[in-house]
């Protein structure tokens, strides 16, 4: 596993590469966030010139914040809970559709310290894509101490935004 310098490094790398294809492209990505807080928003805007790119981060990190904002359907997060793909690619594609981006990724998880109150496993993660072509979801299963696991789920993250970056 990374150590928190070389993931913070890699995250950052990450933005940069995702802005550059996003600016060459005249495309616009934005991030729907739950466990990583703020964190993947962080790493882009630290990019110099990613408002060019960038059209918001939200953190949502109640059910009704994801619902109000995100328009995740209620009915979602009470058959599948917040901690799901379901809710990971509802959120993807509800930032997609209010924030007029080509790109929205999204990340959704228990950073722990221990279960949530739903059962589910510190360092289960699910990380959501979407563009105009569709979404995807990806589950992740992390270890580390609380950052450490807000960390590499950034890196998914970004991750995954290059990759879309790449396509749109």
């Amino acid at each position: 596993m990374m150590n928190e310098n070389d993931l913070s490094a890699a995250c950052r790398a990450l933005s940069a590469a995702a802005g550059r294809n996003l600016t060459e492209r005249g495309a616009h990505a934005a991030a729907a966030e739950s466990l990583t807080g703020g964190m993947v928003s962080s790493f882009i805007v630290d990019v110099p010139g990613a408002s060019q790119w960038f059209t918001e981060g939200c953190v949502t990190y109640t059910d009704e914040a994801k619902m109000r904002r995100l328009g995740v359907p209620e009915d979602i997060l009470r058959r599948s809970t917040a901690v799901s793909s379901e809710t990971a690619r509802a959120m993807a594609e509800g930032l997609l559709r209010c924030s007029g981006a080509d790109i929205a990724v999204a990340t959704t998880g228990v950073a722990g310290p221990g279960p949530d109150a739903d059962g589910h496993p510190e360092g289960l993660v699910f990380i959501g894509g979407a563009t105009r072509s569709g979404s995807v979801t990806k589950e992740l299963a992390l270890a580390g101490s609380r950052r450490g696991i807000r960390l590499q789920a950034a890196l998914s993250a970004l991750t995954l935004l290059y990759k879309l970056s790449e396509l749109v």
